[in-house]
Parts: C-alpha cells; structure tokens; sequence
C-alpha cells in the first residue's frame, strides 16, 4: 500500500521503551498508513513492520523512505540525530520529527549548552569548561562543595559525578581525560551542585512556536529510597506535582522561549522536543541540561495520558504548523516501573526468559513497553539492562502505583528486579492532601 491523502506512512528509529510507547501511540492514530520501525523491538512488531535498515547508513534509509513513500520519519534516540541523520532526510525532501545536527548539539555537547544560556540569560548553575585536567583541577579551588563534573559528550546517560570534595572532584575529572567515557570525555564541564527538586520537562518546538509538552519526574538511582549508583532512569510517574502552572508558565518563558528564540536566533533552528532536566530552586526554575529527545521512562507515563492524535501533532511539528496543533493530556496519572536484568547498571545478563506478560497486560489501566527484549519463538528474552516498562494510569499516581506494582507481581522473572517505591514522593503528598 502506498500512502493516501488521508494517510501517512511513518517510519521509527530506534529499539528501546520509549519508542515502544512512541510506537503504541502512534498505532491509535486514524492517520496512520503503513508503519515501518528500525530497529524496533518485540512489543513494537506489535504494531509496525520490522525492517533491515542499517540506520547509520543514511542513503540507505533515504532510499527506503522513497520506496515506502515514508510521509514521517521519527527518531526516537539521540545518537542519530548528533550524527545528522534529519539533516540528511530533510535534504531529501521527507518530513522529520527531530532535530537537525546543529540544534542536536544542545544534547551532544554539555558546554555547548551552558554557552547558550550565558548568552540568552537563560537560568542554569555557574559553570566552566576545559578541555586540559590541570586547568579543570585550578577550576575547583575555593569553589563550594558538592560540585558537579561531566563529561561534555554523550555518554549514555553517565559521565556525571556529583562530587563530593575536592578528592572527588579530581578523580572524575581524571576519569573524563583518561577515556572513561570515550570521546565523551575530550572535554569537561563543571558546574555549581544546584539544590532543589528535579523534574523532566517537554516542550515541541517548530523552529519558531514551542507548546508545553507536560511533565514527568523520574527515578535515577537504582536502588529503593534513591540509593545506589545512578541509572538511565528505574521509574518516571507524570504529571510531577511540583509543576504547577506557574511554574510551566514560567518555565516557557525563562527557559524554553529564549532557547528557541536563541538558536533561531544563530541559524539552528530546534525542530523536535526539548527535554529540559530541570531543578526547581528557591529561585525558580533552573535548566541542568537538555536532550532533544523524549526521555526514557518518562516518554512512557507521557505517551499514556496523551489524549491528542500523536502523528498528527508530531507532523504539525515538522511541517512548521505547530501552533495549529491540538494538544491535550488526561487528568489522570501515569507511573511506570522498569524492569532490569540481574547486573544492572552493570553488566546485565542476558538470555533470561520472562513469563507471565500477558496476565500483566491483562490488568485495566496497563500496557507493558519492551525496552531491552528480544523474541525467541514463542518466548520472550532479556536482551539488555532495562528490559521492560510496567506502566499504568488512573486518577491518581497512589492508584496507578498500585495497579503497576499489580501487573509487575504477574510477571514471572526471577533473574529480574525492579525498585519498588517508584513515585514515592507524589504519593507522599497525596496523601498528606498537598
């Protein structure tokens, strides 16, 4: 089938639990045509086809986009998007949710960013840059404690020590320019410990229009109670309740406004969603740093109170008619649990069977995102760290918490775990009626 005027034939990029959700989403809309996903994953051959694509390889998927009349094209991770994989489709003519390699580097390099909000006054913590550990290492004197080193690279989602001293300090800078994190760390940022609550905020913008994406807060420790090493995220409940309207409010237009104004501003137009880390201080809202992708988990709880057509709006984002698009979320919230396998955020082990998905899909409210699986016949296998996404929504983040705890107890997988307090804070305050 080749795509109609009331149709669109979508291609996605990318194999984890967001684009699992991405994918579930997009499968509700009426617009969709034939679906194409690469390289996908079990729980996304649910809804599209699997294809070949070496996704690196940005002719071939040029090519592949031309065949299958491809109306969109989403990139759902950020190393092709740093690589320039939009650049090369939109030269081609095909329509892109994501941004360009020049806007990408707000994710790809940490000090590219910092630069950018000296420039348009944006809020974030004090900072330097360095590409020597000696001058990195004079940086720290006299500066206060905790402090925070990061690679300026992409590092998938390490590379950030939150230092303790000045001891500290030092071996993970030394870490960065001995090649911990690879290229990554050729150069390092170090900015001022910001004190406050995190949270993870969505905005689509066109190049010109950005609109408020809602709000998640998500679990970075692996273990209960926020201990343990960091992780590329065990949990993520939405909305975050310490983002009320006024504190979006003035998110867009401290934040996100004079970014978008900004890059237009250096001929780097942002096409695509800027996920802003932020921490909200006793100042107010402060940008820790941005990916220009939807986060993982917080994609999921986002995808799941979605009430708006999600390929119609991602198209209105790259079509340049955002500010036409209809957007709106259920008042009900959305908690997921991920998942991992035994060694995580270590080595994992792989190759383990999970049973019992389809009693847990079973439950009202839930859906099961696969972010690290691979299909074995019949069975399903861990194939990665984090492994699956168990997400519900219900009116409140107590009520959904407990109908994810619910689904994840179906789930037969002994060389699994999971944190179990996932949410914790929003349930706090719900029932202390805050």
């Amino acid at each position: 089938m080749t795509e109609t005027p009331n149709e669109t034939n979508v291609l996605l990029i990318g194999s984890g639990g967001r684009e699992h959700a991405l994918a579930w989403a997009l499968a509700a809309s009426p617009q969709l045509g034939d679906f194409y996903a690469a390289p996908g994953n079990p729980g996304i051959f649910d809804y599209a086809v699997p294809t070949n694509l070496d996704t690196t390889d940005h002719p071939a998927v040029v090519a592949f986009c031309r065949e299958k009349a491809i109306g969109l094209v989403v990139i759902g991770p950020e190393a092709p998007l740093v690589a320039g994989l939009a650049d090369d489709l939109r030269a081609s003519g095909l329509a892109v949710f994501g941004p360009d390699k020049a806007a990408a580097r707000l994710e790809g390099s940490k000090g590219f960013t910092k630069d950018l909000c000296a420039e348009f006054h944006i809020p974030t913590g004090a900072y330097g840059r360095f590409t020597d550990a000696a001058a990195a290492k004079a940086y720290l004197a006299g500066k206060p404690m905790p402090i925070v080193v990061k690679a300026d690279g992409l590092a998938a989602g390490k590379g950030v020590v939150i230092a303790a001293n000045i001891a500290e300090a030092e071996a993970a800078i030394d870490a960065c320019f001995e090649g911990a994190f690879g290229a990554a760390g050729s150069e390092v940022v170090i900015e001022e410990f910001l004190d406050g609550e995190e949270a993870s905020f969505f905005a689509l913008c066109d190049g010109d229009t950005a609109i408020a994406f809602g709000a998640a807060q998500d679990h970075k420790r692996v273990g209960d109670g926020d201990t343990g090493p960091n992780t590329g995220g065990m949990g993520a409940y939405s909305p975050a309740p310490v983002m009320t309207d006024a504190m979006i409010e003035r998110t867009m237009r401290e934040i996100i406004a004079p970014t978008v104004a900004g890059m237009k501003k250096r001929g780097t137009p942002f096409k695509g969603v800027l996920f802003a880390g932020l921490m909200i201080t006793a100042k107010g809202p402060q940008l820790i740093e941005y990916n220009v992708r939807f986060g993982d988990p917080e994609c999921q709880v986002l995808m799941m109170r979605l009430s708006s057509d999600l390929l119609a709006v991602l198209l209105a984002v790259a079509q340049g008619r955002l500010a036409d698009a209809e957007i709106s979320f259920s008042s009900d919230a959305a908690l997921t649990v991920v998942m991992a396998a035994e060694g995580y955020p270590g080595t994992p082990r792989k190759g383990t069977e999970i049973h019992g998905l389809a009693s847990a899909q079973s439950l009202e409210g839930v859906e099961i995102f696969h972010a690290g699986t691979m299909r074995d016949g019949e069975r399903i296998l861990a194939h990665g760290g984090r492994v699956l996404n168990v997400t519900a929504h219900a009116p409140t983040v107590a009520e959904a918490q407990a109908r994810a705890y619910a689904a994840v107890d179906l789930i037969r997988w002994p060389e699994g775990f999971c944190r179990r307090d996932i949410g914790w804070r929003a349930v706090a305050r719900e029932r202390a009626g805050r």
